[in-house]
């Protein structure tokens, strides 16, 4: 669930990728989130992408994901790190499609 405090923009696929970050940062793991309609918000993507390196290239960008997200400001933070997905319209509305993709460790 999304609690707008702030006037940024996302929406909530945006926000649960981003809130994803600080909790696989630096591992072999992934996130994404898409509405099944190609929109999310009142945006142009259709949902938000974080992996392992996403907490620290928001770092490099001088942001904060834990301001960023009290901003409810999703969307730029993903759009400063290559994060955004961009489908365009797909014509239908089924769902919302989240993801968690973790790497094994490895094993010798």
């Amino acid at each position: 669930m999304v609690h707008l405090t702030g006037k940024g923009l996302g929406g909530r696929n945006q926000e649960l990728a981003l809130a994803a970050a600080p909790g696989i940062a630096g591992l072999d793991a992934a996130v994404f989130s898409v509405g099944s309609d190609g929109t999310d918000g009142p945006t142009d993507a259709a949902g938000g992408y974080a992996d392992g390196a996403t907490l620290a290239a928001l770092g490099e960008q001088g942001l904060d994901v834990f301001e960023v997200l009290k901003r409810n400001d999703a969307y730029h933070a993903l759009k400063a790190v290559g994060g955004l997905i961009v489908t365009g319209a797909t014509g239908t509305n089924v769902n919302d499609v989240a993801v968690a993709l973790l790497g094994a460790p490895n094993r010798l």
